[in-house]
C-alpha cells in the first residue's frame, strides 16, 4: 500500500504486457497477479481492457510532464544569472501560452481571469 509522498512506479508497456499475459492467456487470476506484484485488480483491469481494444499502444503512459518551473522555483535562489534567465524565460513562455488562449494574468500570476 502506498503510503503519503510515496511515488509509484511507472511501468513501460512491455512491463506492463509482461504482467498482465497471464491474465491474457488465462493461466493466472487477477488476486494472484495482484498479489505478486502489488498492483491493484483495478489497474489490471484496466491494462487488460486497453490492451484488448488498442494493443500495445493502448498500454503506453500518457503522463503529461510536470510543472517545467518546478525544479527552479523551488530554490527561490539561483546559482548563476543563467538559471536566473532560464526562469525568467519560462515564466514568460507560460503567460505568452495563456494569453493565446484568452486569459488575463493579473499581478504576479496568481490571479488569472478568462477574458471573452
Amino acid at each position: 500500500m502506498a503510503t503519503k509522498g510515496q511515488k509509484f512506479k511507472e511501468r513501460t508497456a512491455q512491463e506492463k504486457y509482461k504482467i498482465i499475459e497471464p491474465l491474457l492467456n488465462y493461466e493466472a487470476t487477477y488476486g494472484q497477479i495482484s498479489k505478486k506484484y502489488g498492483i491493484n485488480n483495478g489497474s489490471l483491469a484496466a491494462w487488460v481492457n486497453r490492451y484488448k481494444e488498442y494493443g500495445m499502444k493502448g498500454l503506453e503512459n500518457k503522463r503529461k510532464p510536470g510543472n517545467p518551473l518546478a525544479k527552479i522555483y523551488a530554490k527561490k535562489t539561483f546559482k548563476n544569472r543563467e538559471e536566473e534567465l532560464e526562469y525568467e524565460n519560462m515564466k514568460l513562455r507560460i503567460e505568452n501560452e495563456r494569453l493565446k488562449k484568452g486569459y488575463l494574468v493579473k499581478g504576479d500570476g496568481s490571479v488569472v481571469v478568462f477574458k471573452k
